[in-house]
């Protein structure tokens, strides 16, 4: 499978001489020492200012702030597959409509995914969050933030359908018409199921956004798992230790649901893109 995976650096440049091996070494090098140098003042201003103590990290050892953390995760993850299935949907829809042969149908759906791919989710929060309720439309907090960030989404994901259908060879296209088949069964029965062999790891990896988009669930006071990081830093004082904690969380989860891609790729032999010339893991 290491055969499927080309490194960034061989993507974009040719293999670098000894000479710039050595530069790059010694840059590097340099980096690490003024990365380890920001760290450390990084510390030592915490441990000036008391941010180290042990009453902001030792409630940390506590089970009831844990099981009060996961509550907020299982809520995070709710809405993330939520919004992510509902973005699938509605962004097949709309690859759909954008390849159709009927031009308007082809121009609107055109203009709905222009529109969700450029505005920010946080905007269309704050749309189902002030506008939907003076129109009488009640709406519960967990579907205040679940649809604006699937309608953020819908729009990357109908792009990266439509980007997978054109990756199929257009002779197949062409065969399978000249056999009599009718456009339609030949984008449904023949490019789609190859064009999304290729899109699965990309699909997973916007999977990552949508987490990352339901940070904002504050707005609307879902209990996420942000929101209720909110609470203890509220309740103990602790927004440095609170915050990193919280960080290390969603760094693990966008982490995995990486390599969940990767994996992904592999198992469908699609070719992938590394940042460095080894195999990821």
């Amino acid at each position: 499978m290491s055969d499927a995976t080309t490194s960034m650096r061989d993507a974009l440049y040719e293999a670098p001489g000894p000479k710039t091996r050595r530069r790059i070494r010694f840059w590097t090098f340099v980096s690490l020492l003024l990365v380890a140098w920001g760290v450390w003042a990084i510390i030592r201003r915490f441990y000036v200012t008391g941010q180290l103590s042990p009453k902001y990290w030792l409630f940390f050892t506590r089970w009831t702030t844990w099981r009060f953390l996961l509550q907020g995760l299982m809520g995070t993850i709710e809405v993330a597959v939520t919004s992510g299935i509902i973005a699938l949907v509605l962004g097949l829809l709309l690859m759909l409509g954008r390849i159709s042969s009927n031009r308007v149908l082809s121009a609107v759906c055109h203009v709905v995914i222009n529109f969700f791919r450029g505005v920010p989710s946080l905007l269309l929060i704050y749309f189902f969050f002030l506008v939907i309720p003076q129109y009488g439309i009640k709406m519960s907090s967990f579907w205040m933030i679940a649809l604006p960030v699937a309608l953020a989404a819908s729009g990357v994901l109908a792009e990266v359908f439509r980007a997978g259908m054109n990756a199929v060879p257009r002779g197949q296209t062409e065969a399978a018409l000249s056999l009599g088949m009718s456009p339609m069964h030949v984008k449904l029965k023949i490019v789609f199921p190859q064009a999304l062999r290729m899109v699965i790891p990309s699909l997973v990896s916007q999977l990552v956004v949508v987490v990352k988009d339901t940070t904002v669930a504050y707005v609307v006071s879902f209990p996420d798992m942000l929101q209720n990081a909110r609470v203890l830093i509220t309740n103990y004082d602790a927004l440095v230790s609170t915050y990193f904690v919280i960080a290390i969380i969603y760094i693990l989860i966008n982490y995995g649901i990486n390599q969940l891609s990767v994996y992904l790729a592999r198992r469908s032999g699609t070719r992938i893109v590394a940042r460095t010339s080894e195999n990821p893991m």
